[in-house]
């Protein structure tokens, strides 16, 4: 990102962020609909990392500023309950873990469910998605912007290190093999 924040550069990080969303946003959906079959948590990890970059992208620039002020109204939000249902049929046996939501303010770990921070994830997205495709990209970025270091970002943020650790613990809770003979 340029130090201009031209309209331009606001269009093309837009542009990029809202390709970040819509792909996580039908591989989510396809992961609730069980089309992600026994990979699951691995196909999860990889969305989920996918967005924490156009999260970066947005941490890394500079403050949003809507000239008015003012956020246009854009309606209601589709309702993604079929969709956390779906993640927690999935997700069942490591749906709900622990973490320590805040590492500089919070001192005791709460209980969440990664297909509850997945679809909280997913609604703070598909709001600035719909300023995006109404042709308001300058709205689309501040929502994005505003709502990850305010919301998203901690839940794909814990949903991440949820998710890392049922990939490592697999692959690394294996039992030695036996040394072959020769």
């Amino acid at each position: 990102m340029s130090d201009s924040n031209s309209p331009q550069d606001w269009n093309t990080l837009a542009e990029r962020v809202a390709c970040h969303v819509e792909n996580y946003l039908s591989g989510l959906e396809a992961v609730a609909r069980g089309e992600a079959g026994t990979h699951t948590v691995p196909m999860l990890l990889l969305e989920v990392s996918q967005v924490i970059l156009a999260g970066a992208q947005l941490g890394a620039s500079a403050d949003v500023i809507l000239p008015d002020n003012w956020e246009p109204e854009v309606g209601d939000d589709p309702d993604l309950d079929q969709v956390r249902q779906g993640l927690g049929e999935r997700l069942l046996s490591v749906d709900e873990y622990v973490e320590v939501f805040d590492p500089y303010k919070d001192t005791e770990p709460t209980a969440y469910r990664l297909s509850d921070d997945l679809v909280d994830v997913a609604s703070d997205l598909v709001h600035g998605l719909r300023h995006y495709q109404q042709g308001r990209p300058l709205e689309a970025l501040w929502w994005w912007q505003y709502s990850y270091f305010n919301h998203w970002g901690n839940h794909a943020g814990a949903a991440l290190r949820a998710l890392h650790a049922v990939v490592a613990n697999a692959r690394l809770d294996v039992s030695e093999e036996a040394p072959a003979t020769v």
